[in-house]
């Protein structure tokens, strides 16, 4: 089954060589096209898609606001922001917004099409060397309840999780079962309120939880 994908970004040329590139994967299948964030939020009410990837700055509703409209919606897709600058304040916002990860506008047509399959599956967190370096730089200290409510072992998880360790790579370093990691990354999101594993990253770093080093 094809991971459905829906592109947002004002400039046509852009949209059409995004489409060239996933269209052209077995696995994947652009959906829709919006050339702003109000026809995007639109759209994915309209299509529902698993993945949306869109430009971070759009006229008039940007893909900040975009973003939080989406994941504010019954089973909502995963966001990827694409953006010019990796530090910059609109991709953090955008993370705090609810968006899975993001790519730069640069990016190789490889790193694209892995990024719409990581996002997808959720099993690991997107470009983790950068998400941490973003979140570092940028965090503001915020109390998150749920972070005392972890287990011993739900922590272990959660400072691998911000490491950018996938499941599989947490299974071997505790030494456990896939299945069994899987229940403990669940357990994390419910009790951090996360819904994916990006989103309980940033509540990691914005509680202090894990450091800039995690």
């Amino acid at each position: 089954m094809s991971v459905r994908v829906v592109l947002a970004d004002d400039e046509e040329l852009i949209r059409t060589g995004l489409r060239i590139i996933i269209d052209g994967e077995p696995d994947l299948e652009v959906v829709g096209e919006a050339a702003d964030g109000a026809a995007l939020v639109s759209l994915v009410r309209e299509v529902g898609p698993d993945v949306v990837l869109a430009d971070v700055r759009m006229p008039a509703v940007d893909g900040i606001q975009a973003t939080r409209a989406i994941v504010s919606g019954v089973d909502p897709p995963k966001v990827i922001v694409v953006t010019t600058f990796e530090n910059d304040d609109y991709v953090y916002e955008a993370l705090r917004a609810g968006a899975s990860g993001f790519l730069l506008k640069r990016a190789r047509a490889e790193e694209l099409l892995q990024a719409i399959r990581v996002v997808a599956t959720g099993d690991s967190l997107l470009f983790p060397s950068a998400v941490r370096s973003l979140l570092a730089a940028h965090r503001v200290a915020r109390q998150v309840p749920g972070i005392a409510r972890l287990t011993s072992r739900e922590g272990e998880v959660l400072r691998l999780m911000a490491r950018g360790r996938s499941n599989a790579e947490i299974a071997r370093e505790l030494v456990v079962g896939l299945e069994t990691v899987k229940t403990h990354v669940g357990n994390v999101l419910a009790k951090l309120g996360a819904r994916d594993r990006t989103q309980a990253v940033v509540a990691a770093y914005e509680s202090g939880f894990v450091s800039g080093n995690g």
